[in-house]
């Protein structure tokens, strides 16, 4: 192995051991893989082939447990949740799979041996870009609880090509480039060359002699299955995100047009077979990205329904009665939001079409299987489709989602007879608009699924109270709340070591990455100093950190003494990063107002802003320009640089979450209330549009600021006029940043003052780890497994 590091690496045996665990055998299995396993030329050992063969090595273990689990899983065949999503924000796979097998210590010391630091090797891992924001992060979190509480469960989702898009910033603002994550390959995913199956678009429905349906004709495409294995924490269970591929088949290739100079012609199933993978969430602006978008939604439910029923058919022979009436005590089907929504009648049509059951039969089946996240009470995040698009593209689930219409409409006139009058808004399809009928794909979602939650208490009870309340009337006991959380190993364990071992020391045990609820051992800590010593040690070593990525990815430098506040999340207006923005402007202003002695009693901030706003959201983009803008000027005012530096943080994804997040001291989480899970507002914005709306000055005076021209030549005025005006189609301050300006900066002030006195903060930095038990997976995957899916765990033994 001539080349870097070669000389040591020449000095490892290979040698293949795929279940080591100890340094020296893990070497040699590293080694092995290098040799055996190659995707390079064998003229160097530099850091990426060094991570190749280190991840292959790590994945022979998770192969195994995964084949374990599989076994396992078919012999005592338990009833099982399959998870349906668009998005998976997986991040880094393997800190996270070293530290669940708990293996982290033997392949760091391994790595040594070819003359590497493991945390050098981790940085040559690509993100997996499968996801966007919140709603994909949570789905893997949610993985890694299923796997760590040993539940029989599966994630099912699509292998996007480039995912959503990696974020560049210029200049000009927000440029974005393809993800670049599957450009060489990904060591932890396993093709199944036997698990395919066929997707078929447009075409016709036939009406065959016995009366039953059939849909025919069209484009059929195939969906071949790569699984990534998700390992449980210090479990022997590992089980499986499996992504699906979209291919065409060689018999799909007009050769006889290639060979007639017709190149484009003779491969366009190809063609089009790669463009329902290729990104997440294409633009839907054009009638071509809408149709693509349902396409893409249905590929992911119907080739993932296909799967399920063949597992079911593949033990149902083992069973005593075998019946199709037993498929919801096996197979349990979460529709993460509503973009798996086609799940419920492909799953109707599978059942009556393929498998000869009768509607009532399919019908008892598929709500008895099917629950529903509902994440958001955002009118554009609950979809509408278009029925002339979806009787286009898939036939005869238009009509199947018809006749589910009708007879709910039916159900109600002759149950409920006292909410008739409602059936207007409650019913799936809507044609009030007869140029523009549309299928509502939540009032779908709510009408065919037997239990139905929202994501924290208050955003249930809006559900319940507000968005689906007239459904509520008619099935109270379908609406259930389980409040999000997050896995404690990613996101405190692996992402913030110093923290972690403190804890560990203080509370006495380590048992705390399971059990969450252990951190309330703090609590009798919370004024000790020489926890108050350790607590701070181990925030500043994650401030610097993040500084030295600050640096890197921006050329700023910040300083790790001054308060690190941090807004990470997608840019929309409703998650306002224009109100922290706007903020971050008057707290400028004010500085350079202020006299040198004014500003000595200046508490010094940083404030950090990033996310990623979508290729075609005009608005979002320009807060991303904004905030860029601010930051080259407030950053090179050395009259004010000491004390307030703004960055935006380009290309935000899990593994820069991992940096800031640790090193965050202020987490800004300052959405519309209504618009997520928070109260509710619609009295605010009827007083605004009655011209009752009084600006507080400091708001205006961030605006002039803005309109001056201080921050650039830009213009900022489409921007400014949104939040400005009583009504109208992006006027009218309709996220009500205005509203909220002077509480916002009231709270930063309090926020300056509580900074100051470094012992209260650090008490209240201890007492918000000591209360956060609450917020872990492993306790919101619980509970669904008992309260919707009525699944229980199933441990390898």
């Amino acid at each position: 192995m001539p080349g870097s590091n070669c000389a040591a690496a020449d000095k490892v045996k290979p040698a293949a051991s795929p279940a080591a665990d100890k340094p020296a055998e893990i070497a040699g299995n590293i080694s092995y893989h290098a040799q055996y396993s190659p995707h390079f030329s064998p003229l160097a050992f530099g850091p990426e082939e060094a991570f190749y063969a280190t991840a292959e090595s790590v994945r022979d273990h998770l192969i195994e447990r995964w084949n374990d689990t599989y076994v396992h899983f078919h012999k005592t065949d338990p009833k099982q949740t399959y998870y349906l999503s668009m998005e998976y924000l997986q991040g880094r796979a393997l800190t996270n799979a070293v530290g669940n097998l708990g293996i982290t210590g033997a392949y760091a010391e391994a790595v040594k041996k070819f003359g590497y630091e493991l945390e050098a090797l981790v940085g040559q891992e690509k993100d997996a870009a499968l996801g966007n924001g919140g709603l994909g992060r949570l789905a893997s979190c949610f993985l890694d609880s299923m796997a760590t509480l040993n539940l029989p469960a599966w994630g099912y989702g699509l292998r996007y090509r480039y995912g959503l898009f990696k974020q560049r910033i210029t200049k000009e603002g927000q440029e974005e480039i393809a993800e670049d994550w599957l450009d060489k390959f990904s060591p932890w995913e396993i093709p199944r060359h036997d698990v395919v199956f066929p997707v078929r678009f447009f075409g016709h429905v036939e009406i065959l002699p016995d009366g039953s349906r059939k849909w025919v004709g069209g484009e059929v495409l195939k969906a071949l299955a790569y699984d990534v294995p998700i390992p449980g924490y210090k479990t022997k269970n590992a089980i499986s995100l499996r992504l699906w591929e979209a291919k065409a088949t060689a018999e799909d290739f007009n050769l006889f047009q290639f060979n007639d100079g017709q190149y484009e012609s003779s491969a366009q199933l190809h063609a089009r077979a790669e463009q329902i993978c290729a990104v997440l969430y294409p633009g839907d602006a054009t009638e071509e990205g809408k149709l693509l978008r349902l396409k893409q939604q249905f590929f992911l439910c119907s080739a993932s329904l296909q799967d399920m029923i063949a597992r079911f058919k593949e033990r149902k022979a083992d069973r005593v009665s075998g019946k199709w009436s037993e498929f919801p005590s096996k197979v349990a089907v979460q529709l993460n939001d509503t973009h798996p929504t086609l799940a419920i009648p492909e799953l109707m049509r599978l059942l009556m079409d393929e498998e000869g059951l009768g509607w009532d039969e399919a019908w008892d089946i598929t709500y008895r299987t099917v629950s529903y996240t509902n994440h958001t009470v955002l009118p554009e995040a609950l979809e509408k489709w278009s029925q002339i698009v979806m009787r286009k593209l898939l036939p005869r689930h238009m009509e199947i989602i018809e006749e589910i219409d009708k007879r709910f409409r039916e159900m109600v006139i002759s149950k409920h007879k006292e909410m008739e009058g409602k059936i207007d808004s409650m019913k799936v399809l809507d044609g009030s608009n007869p140029q523009k009928p549309v299928v509502r794909m939540a009032n779908l979602c709510v009408v065919s699924s037997h239990t139905v939650n929202g994501v924290a208490e208050l955003h249930s009870n809006i559900l319940k109270q507000e968005l689906f309340a007239d459904y509520v009337s008619i099935w109270p006991n379908k609406f259930q709340n389980k409040t999000n959380g997050i896995t404690p190993r990613r996101w405190l364990k692996f992402c913030n070591p110093e923290l972690s071992e403190i804890i560990t020391k203080w509370i006495k045990t380590d048992q705390w990455t399971s059990d969450l609820d252990l951190l309330t051992g703090l609590r009798k800590f919370a004024d000790d100093e020489k926890l108050h010593a350790e607590w701070a040690a181990a925030k500043l070593a994650c401030k610097k950190r993040l500084a030295k990525h600050v640096l890197d990815a921006t050329g700023v430098t910040i300083d790790p003494t001054s308060l690190f506040d941090i807004q990470i999340k997608r840019i929309h207006e409703y998650k306002r990063q224009l109100l922290n923005i706007l903020g971050a402007v008057y707290r400028y202003k004010k500085l350079k107002e202020m006299s040198a002695e004014e500003k000595q009693k200046v508490t010094p901030r940083t404030v950090m802003i990033g996310g990623k706003a979508f290729a075609t959201y005009t608005n979002a983009k320009r807060i991303v320009k904004l905030v860029n803008d601010v930051g080259a000027v407030v950053n090179n005012d050395p009259e004010v640089n000491k004390y307030l530096k703004v960055v935006f943080i380009p290309n935000y994804n899990v593994s820069v979450a991992e940096v800031l997040i640790p090193g965050s001291e202020l987490s800004q989480h300052i959405s519309t209330a209504g618009m997520e899970a928070s109260g509710t507002i619609a009295g605010l914005r009827k007083d605004r549009e009655n011209g009752l709306f009084k600006p507080d000055p400091r708001f205006e005076e961030a605006k002039q600021l803005i309109r001056s021209g201080a921050f650039g030549s830009y213009n900022y005025e489409p921007l400014l006029d949104s939040l400005e005006g009583n009504s109208g189609f992006g006027r009218g301050d309709y996220f009500l940043v205005g509203y909220d300006f002077p509480g916002y900066i009231d709270a930063q002030d309090r926020v300056d003052a509580a900074y100051k006195d470094k012992k209260k903060w650090i008490k209240m930095s201890i007492l918000n780890t000591a209360g956060s038990g609450k917020f872990s997976s492993d306790r919101t995957i619980a509970q669904y497994a008992k309260e919707i899916w009525d699944i229980k765990p199933s441990p390898v033994a």
